[in-house]
């Protein structure tokens, strides 16, 4: 029978469709080609060593001989940080101009490559980045919002094959965060605790939908995760913001992620996917009821009318099966893969 569960974090429905719902080998992508078939270097690409746009630079790692990450200013931003902060009021119009900071991080010195196939280093060295984004626009008091993510394949958004992610900062909290940080206060003056701190708790108890832990993470599916897939990597000690992770913290998320983005990458052959950081507001860094952490989203279904019109989401994957399967997925020993060079 179908079920209808709710985000205990977000209080969203969603449909977990069991009579349409589809074995996890089902969602294997076949075979496209393989990241590895590009050239290592393309001339024409403009994140590759030799092509830098130095006029762009924001800082490189490390910051003399060859970099291992570069963060550059993105040449076609969202937002443009020389813009003024102005409000616009006509009647029932209001605009603000578009005033922020949108940054790429160059993930790698290589064309062929991806987070599931280098080194962990690479992924330290791009989330040791981002925080150094975070403290670069913090420093600005007309930013509300930072939010860091990576697009991985064309159906996830991304326009450029050179490994990338991506860092912008707001003048605005966008409202899906308020409605989900008004969750979370509500939980907290309900029940007195973080509802992330709960949820990854009671995971880790029943550990049906558990995909890997560590000393500082559980990486899981949730109960009512919204797509096939769809996991939450959720820190142990409680923290608002993902500025407040230390360097051992953000060393271990590098190794789960990295883990994740393996299983994910080995078990459904390399799918388009989206990660996201999601943080408290600036205004909301020492807030209680709020906990960072980190959503990875791989691309394999569709969202559909229903979506648009309902706000609703259809799982055609039961989470503890989806969760399973990205489990039992066998890596290959890295002493004898390319993804160890």
């Amino acid at each position: 029978m179908p079920e209808i569960r709710q985000n205990l974090a977000t209080r969203e429905w969603v449909i977990i469709a069991t009579e349409r719902a589809r074995r996890p080998e089902q969602f294997i992508l076949p075979s496209r080609g393989s990241i590895l078939d590009r050239p290592e270097h393309d001339p024409n690409c403009p994140f590759c060593p030799g092509n830098e746009e130095l006029d762009l630079e924001r800082f490189r790692m490390p910051a003399t001989g060859d970099w291992q990450v570069r963060v550059v200013r993105n040449r076609y931003p969202a937002l443009l940080e020389n813009d003024r902060y102005q409000r616009h009021f006509h009647g029932i119009n209001r605009a603000l101009a578009g005033f922020g900071y949108h940054d790429i991080v160059v993930e790698s010195r290589r064309h062929n490559t991806c987070a599931a196939l280098e080194p962990v280093e690479g992924l330290i060295n791009t989330l040791v980045a981002f925080q150094m984004c975070a403290t670069i626009y913090r420093g600005d008091p007309r930013i509300e919002h930072i939010v860091f993510f990576k697009n991985h394949g064309a159906t996830a958004g991304t326009s450029l094959l050179h490994p990338h992610a991506q860092a912008v900062a707001l003048p605005v909290v966008p409202h899906d965060i308020r409605v989900r940080n008004e969750e979370a206060r509500r939980y907290f003056d309900d029940y007195g605790e973080c509802v992330l701190c709960r949820m990854r708790e009671d995971e880790e108890q029943q550990q049906d939908r558990v995909i890997v832990s560590s000393r500082h993470f559980t990486a899981f599916i949730p109960y009512a995760a919204y797509s096939p897939f769809h996991l939450w990597i959720v820190p142990r000690r409680h923290a608002a913001h993902f500025l407040d992770a230390t360097i051992e913290e953000i060393e271990d998320l590098a190794h789960v992620l990295r883990d994740v983005l393996r299983r994910i990458y080995y078990g459904l052959n390399d799918p388009d996917y989206n990660y996201i950081i999601r943080s408290a507001p600036e205004s909301e860094r020492m807030a209680r009821h709020l906990h960072w952490y980190v959503t990875v989203i791989p691309r394999v279904t569709q969202t559909a009318g229903f979506e648009m019109g309902t706000g609703m989401f259809i799982n055609t994957a039961l989470p503890e099966e989806s969760a399973r399967f990205l489990r039992n997925v066998v890596l290959p020993d890295e002493s004898t893969n390319h993804d160890s060079d």
